[in-house]
């Protein structure tokens, strides 16, 4: 496990061993583990977008695009 990316609104671990990639989004207390193609989707446009150094506003927007496979409440992040 890689943790990518943490922060005081957005958790990001990849799990590369199982082609997975967990998020949840601190804000409201949910997130997903995703596998094989979302995963892979997943991080390469997180990828892509931490290379333009993005803002908040840009992150938003990626979490958002996945927010309805959001659904595991995050007790234990």
């Amino acid at each position: 496990m890689q943790i990518v990316f943490n922060s005081p609104l957005l958790y990001v671990a990849d799990y590369p061993a199982h082609d997975a990639v967990e998020v949840i989004d601190k804000r409201t207390g949910v997130g997903a583990f995703m596998r094989d193609e979302t995963a892979q989707r997943f991080r390469a446009e997180f990828l892509e977008l931490a290379a333009k150094n993005p803002d908040m506003e840009a992150l938003d927007e990626l979490i958002d695009h996945y927010h309805a496979l959001m659904t595991q409440p995050a007790i234990l992040h």
